[in-house]
């Protein structure tokens, strides 16, 4: 089974998510981490021209953005 860049790309950022995800209660960086894969995974979505995962994924990310900023400590 061969597979090209952008489905390469999907695995890799998709992997990243699951990984941030069960990780996430470590330490506030994962969830950072998590919104990255899933803009990561939204610009797969778009290469893709799957438009609904395009705005679930930014939504995601956001979401996930703001749980960071919540979780991380005060400098």
């Amino acid at each position: 089974m061969a597979f090209d860049g952008l489905t390469l790309f999907g695995v890799a950022s998709v992997t990243v998510m699951l990984v941030a995800y069960a990780l996430e209660e470590r330490a506030p960086i994962w969830v950072l981490v998590f919104g990255l894969g899933c803009l990561s995974s939204g610009f797969y979505a778009l290469l893709q021209g799957a438009w609904p995962f395009v705005v679930a994924e930014v939504i995601f990310s956001l979401v996930a953005l703001r749980r960071w900023q919540k979780r991380r400590r005060p400098w």
